[in-house]
């Protein structure tokens, strides 16, 4: 009898998990729960479920710490060039088109100034969806901006990463960036300056070893992955286990590279905190300076 309730073709198989409406709902990675996503957005894009942090982009912080979305951005006309004339599967050039298209991008940082909460500040977001956040040659030239901005107005300066390191496809040009970039926060450094760091999922190889471990204070986002080369090349040069948890940023907090988790939630707030303790208040917000004018 028992046979008649038994599937007889294999074609139907039964499903195990749940089907999402394109668009209107996401699962997230960690704890698998559909959520939807208005109230995901509403929540800044953590999970409301297990807090995971999805990762988002660079329109989505500035829209999240910049008051009322105003800001003046900094050399946005800077485009990529095809200096060593890559070629693979997809030319450079074709690839910088298709990465503009789809995000809206000149590349993968933005750099401006806005107000924090009233604080005056200059801030570079680099954008993970934009060929993995690389830093190519564009990438370093508008940070490069954005710190001699902060040094000429003396204003605190906020690098929120989110990179695969350098851009492959600019070889030893991508490389300069490090030493450029690293120069550049020496001198900034040298005249007073308060650099603080963001490091988002993921940030590693060359901006790892760069410009994202130099901040004055360095935050991160929770369970962020940070770090050099990735665990499993380590694994086999080494030829250890790595410990639970290693490259997250809960474990670097708890080793001593890096100063504070926050919560995205939270990094509005600490951010301008940390400008006030640093005394790089108020004082310097963008509307008393149109006030002043007037």
């Amino acid at each position: 009898m028992d046979e008649w309730f038994r599937r007889k073709s294999e074609k139907i198989k039964t499903l195990d998990k749940k089907e999402i409406a394109e668009g209107m709902w996401l699962k997230c990675p960690h704890c698998r729960e559909v959520v939807y996503r208005k109230m995901l957005e509403e929540n800044h894009y953590i999970c409301t479920s297990c807090t995971h942090h999805f990762r988002i982009n660079s329109d989505n912080y500035i829209q999240l710490l910049v008051d009322d979305g105003k800001y003046e951005e900094i050399a946005g006309n800077v485009q990529s060039a095809d200096p060593l004339n890559f070629q693979a599967t997809k030319n450079y050039v074709d690839q910088i088109k298709a990465a503009q298209e789809k995000t809206g991008n000149k590349d993968a940082v933005k750099t401006l100034v806005g107000n924090i909460n009233g604080n005056k500040a200059v801030l570079a977001v680099m954008d993970f969806s934009f060929i993995g956040g690389s830093m190519g040659s564009v990438v370093g030239e508008k940070i490069s901006r954005a710190i001699d901005r902060a040094a000429d107005d003396h204003l605190p300066l906020v690098i929120i990463t989110a990179s695969g390191g350098a851009r492959m496809q600019e070889g030893a040009y991508s490389l300069m960036q490090m030493a450029k970039i690293c120069s550049k926060l020496a001198r900034y450094s040298m005249q007073g300056g308060l650099y603080i760091t963001v490091l988002t999922d993921p940030t590693t190889g060359g901006v790892t070893a760069s410009f994202a471990m130099l901040g004055d204070i360095i935050l991160a986002e929770p369970d962020a992955l940070i770090g050099f080369a990735g665990a499993r090349v380590i694994k086999q040069t080494i030829g250890e286990d790595l410990p639970e948890g290693f490259q997250r940023s809960e474990f670097l907090l708890e080793k001593g590279f890096i100063d504070h988790i926050v919560s995205r939630d939270e990094l509005k707030n600490t951010l301008s905190d940390l400008f006030s303790f640093f005394d790089f208040g108020s004082s310097n917000s963008i509307s008393k300076e149109k006030d002043e004018e007037k």
